[in-house]
């Protein structure tokens, strides 16, 4: 049995093995496979597993050896999962993962843009600290999250794990699905929720002037659930005090993304699931969701929802 893997960096740049999969068949990894070459790469192939390469109708009929496409994310929107069921290849996915790891970036995002951590270190170690007639100094005021309040948009997991421990820190929890007035209100807004075509870029002009002026808006989720011309001009108006993004609609972000020469929004490049903890779980469960597969079962199967 040959098994192809599209998009291997990612999980696995060097500090982890494949020796699950290996186990299973003969295995061919590729750090990242752009569109183009898919179908040279997977050649004869009957298993494949992918998280960014778009597999289409089209592939898919292309590919007579293909019987099974393994996301190795949660996220399975790349793949057109109703043509997969129809050609009777089975689709699985890695659910719920990352809960813990997305959960504490989301809360460190929050603590930078309140503590101002990197800022203040770069300060110390330009010579102000040393140059101050005071034992202290900041250089951006400092914001207690302790009484401020937290909208949270998509209580699962990870949403319940953020407030969990935003909740320790002090802070008001608002879910978004019980009381959407006072999530949106909420001194700070997070959003947890899956991508879909109806909340594509939900995020808009509209529901930021909604927002309590002076907000934060956290995005760990999905980066089209944003509208981010919209963003930015919200955060050039000042209607929102600032924006921390771990995503954006598109990855790697084009050169001319108005959000990166914005110095009130904070990015980091979708690294929120990836401590190696998390990436060796996802290993694990690729190995186990084929060999469910294998053997008759319906393991992390979405072609069977």
């Amino acid at each position: 049995m040959k098994i192809v893997i599209f998009d291997g960096h990612t999980i696995n740049p060097g500090d982890l093995t494949w020796e699950d999969l290996e186990a299973i068949g003969e295995l061919t990894v590729y750090d990242a496979t752009p569109p183009e070459l898919a179908l040279s790469r997977i050649g004869d192939a009957e298993i494949l597993m992918t998280s960014k390469c778009p597999i289409t109708r089209e592939f898919m009929e292309q590919c007579p050896n293909l019987r099974y496409v393994g996301s190795t994310a949660t996220g399975y929107n790349n793949i057109d999962v109703k043509a997969a069921k129809e050609l009777g290849i089975a689709v699985t996915y890695i659910p719920a993962y990352s809960t813990e790891a997305v959960a504490q970036h989301t809360i460190a995002l929050m603590l930078e843009l309140c503590n101002h951590v990197a800022l203040h270190d770069a300060s110390v170690k330009s010579g102000d600290w040393t140059s101050c007639k005071y034992f202290c100094y900041w250089k951006e005021p400092i914001t207690l999250l302790s009484g401020r309040s937290l909208g949270i948009v998509g209580y699962g997991q990870i949403g319940k794990k953020v407030g969990e421990i935003a909740a320790a820190l002090g802070m008001k929890i608002n879910v978004y699905s019980k009381d959407r007035e006072a999530a949106i209100k909420s001194d700070f807004l997070s959003l947890h929720c899956p991508l879909t075509a109806e909340n594509t870029a939900f995020v808009n002009a509209d529901f930021l002037s909604q927002m309590k002026p002076g907000s934060i808006l956290i995005n760990t989720a999905r980066g089209a659930l944003i509208d981010e011309q919209a963003l930015a001009g919200a955060l050039k108006s000042g209607h929102l005090r600032a924006a921390a993004l771990d995503v954006l609609s598109q990855e790697p972000p084009a050169a001319d993304n108005p959000l990166l020469r914005l110095s009130n929004c904070l990015i980091t490049p979708h690294m929120a699931w990836a401590p190696k903890e998390m990436r060796a779980i996802i290993g694990k469960t690729l190995a186990d969701n084929l060999n469910s597969y294998l053997a008759g079962g319906t393991l992390n199967r979405v072609d069977l929802l």
